[in-house]
């Protein structure tokens, strides 16, 4: 069978797979741990459907497992013993007796098919016959690893902000937070750009953009940001924060 078919078919399976886990745990946030995990699924999946990916195919499958395992523990700590995300009980409401379905399709299969874009560099080096690691290889872990920072750190920033009452209704504004508004977002966002470069040693690599574009599009204009951003605007103190501090590239803080 052809080797993206495979892997489609296969992320299909793995997201259906997570719908009906939604309806037994009767909670869709469970889409926000399955998303790191299908990356790894994904990454594997491709290396061994592969005959010659070589070190390059264990050097990405090595970093995009760190990444994807950590992100879903982080998520599912999380969640742990709390309600459901507000993002899905606000579409609970809205979408009333068409949420399963609309779920089925608009949580599930339509996550999935992003995830199939954004990993599209790694599957392809997957395909590629295997060749020396060299100096692009070498920038992209560094790419990698700076974006890595800026999400696991920001996360546990943020997690311990969060576990003090006197910082209830409260902004985090310091660490990483101090330099942009969203460390992990950005952090996320530059790991795909550094598995890309990785993936510009293999053939049509060029084609690999659409990973990174497609990530930088989601998080900067559509269920990232721009999500957030509308829930924090409740904060009185946002508006101060927002003209401070940069919205997402790591800058000094403004005064004002």
């Amino acid at each position: 069978m052809n080797y993206y078919l495979s892997l489609f078919l296969a992320l299909f399976v793995y997201m259906t797979l997570w719908f009906v886990v939604s309806l037994i745990k009767k909670r869709n946030d469970v889409a926000d741990v399955a998303w790191g995990l299908g990356f790894v699924l994904m990454t594997w999946v491709s290396f061994f459907l592969s005959t010659d990916s070589g070190a390059r195919g264990l050097l990405v499958g090595v970093l995009v497992s760190i990444w994807g395992l950590r992100l879903a523990w982080h998520i599912h700590s999380r969640n742990k013993g709390k309600a459901e995300d507000y993002r899905y009980l606000t579409w609970r409401k809205e979408w009333g007796k068409w949420f399963y379905i609309r779920s089925y399709f608009q949580v599930y299969l339509l996550q999935g098919m992003f995830l199939f874009l954004i990993v599209m560099p790694v599957l392809m080096i997957n395909k590629s016959v295997a060749t020396t690691l060299g100096l692009l290889d070498f920038l992209g872990v560094l790419v990698w690893f700076l974006g890595f920072y800026f999400e696991a750190v920001g996360d546990a920033q943020l997690a311990q902000f969060i576990k003090k009452p006197e910082n209830k209704g409260k902004l985090m504004r310091n660490g990483l937070w101090a330099y942009t508004r969203h460390p992990n977002y950005f952090g996320e966002v530059t790991q795909w750009w550094g598995l890309w470069l990785v993936a510009l040693s293999v053939p049509n690599a060029w084609f690999g953009l659409i990973g990174p574009i497609t990530i930088t599009f989601l998080i900067l204009k559509v269920s990232g940001i721009p999500m957030l951003e509308k829930k924090m605007a409740d904060n009185p103190e946002f508006t101060k924060y927002k003209h401070e501090v940069s919205v997402f590239f790591p800058l000094p803080p403004r005064n004002t």
